[in-house]
């Protein structure tokens, strides 16, 4: 989403208010973005709640003092974000169930619980959609997965869709490959993060600081990723022109291709994918 293209969402509201929920709370504040009927939202504790209403447009309530927290915010929604942990998503379904309006989309953005789940607790007339953002959500630079319901129209999806897009962008993709989504973008950013520490670590044992070697590493990497955006060039391409023959970045490039890091990588997804399958499995 762009200044440039207002977006008007109905009445929204998120049961759990933890850092993803909250990141696409934010998205929904920013200019150009107007919600008809407000936002409303839980959290279970009291003092969470009262800084979310705080901000301008929400309304939330506190589960901890508030038995009917769940059910007052849904009333009247057209979208129903459920962000609470896996294991409370049947409970909480079976709470608002016959609260929620014909015609709601109740959108999860639970990890590893299917859609099959989710409308087998839920009433007919209220449809499912299946999301996976990334934390990077939280400054407005989160790539999404969306995946339909078998009872979501094309108007309802896209109405999701809009939603995520004001803190990101949006990949709608078939659910059997949202959990494989999941450990690209879902979990990458914990890689990157992962590979920034130990750049950092090696510059510290090479004599700088770690206030250098901070700025050394984390300016490398925004550059980098801005180059990228920037050139519409392949990754493969730009590292061919960062590595000279015979240079420094060779021999470096060479070490990392010896370790089998692709493999490394295929591995550690690989790993992931199969415990969002446990986690879609109960386990």
């Amino acid at each position: 989403m762009s200044a440039d293209e207002p977006v008007t969402l109905p009445a929204i509201a998120f049961l759990g208010a933890g850092s993803m929920a909250r990141a696409v709370l934010q998205g929904l504040l920013q200019p150009g973005v107007v919600v008809d009927g407000g936002i409303r939202a839980t959290n279970r504790s009291a003092a969470k709640a009262a800084e979310l209403t705080a901000l301008d447009g929400v309304v939330a309530y506190a589960t901890e003092t508030d038995a009917s927290a769940n059910r007052r915010a849904v009333e009247g929604a057209k979208l129903v974000v459920v962000a609470v942990k896996p294991a409370m998503v049947p409970d909480l379904l079976r709470e608002i169930a016959d609260t929620l309006e014909p015609g709601t989309v109740v959108v999860s953005v639970a990890a590893g619980v299917t859609v099959a789940t989710f409308e087998s607790l839920l009433p007919e007339q209220v449809s499912v959609v299946r999301t996976m953002p990334n934390t990077p959500a939280l400054v407005g630079r989160a790539v999404t997965g969306v995946s339909a319901g078998t009872r979501s129209t094309e108007a309802e999806l896209a109405l999701v869709v809009s939603l995520f897009e004001t803190v990101g962008e949006v990949l709608v993709v078939p659910e059997s490959q949202l959990d494989a989504l999941s450990t690209i973008s879902g979990s990458g950013p914990a890689y990157v993060f992962y590979l920034i520490e130990q750049l950092t670590a090696a510059a510290i044992a090479k004599g700088f600081t770690p206030e250098q070697a901070a700025t050394m590493v984390q300016g490398t990497f925004r550059g980098a990723s801005e180059l990228l955006a920037a050139s519409g060039e392949e990754p493969a391409e730009l590292r061919r022109r960062v590595t000279s023959p015979k240079g420094t970045t060779e021999r470096a490039v060479a070490v990392l291709e010896a370790s089998d890091l692709e493999g490394v990588f295929a591995r550690a997804t690989d790993a992931a994918l199969a415990r969002a399958r446990e986690l879609a499995a109960g386990a």
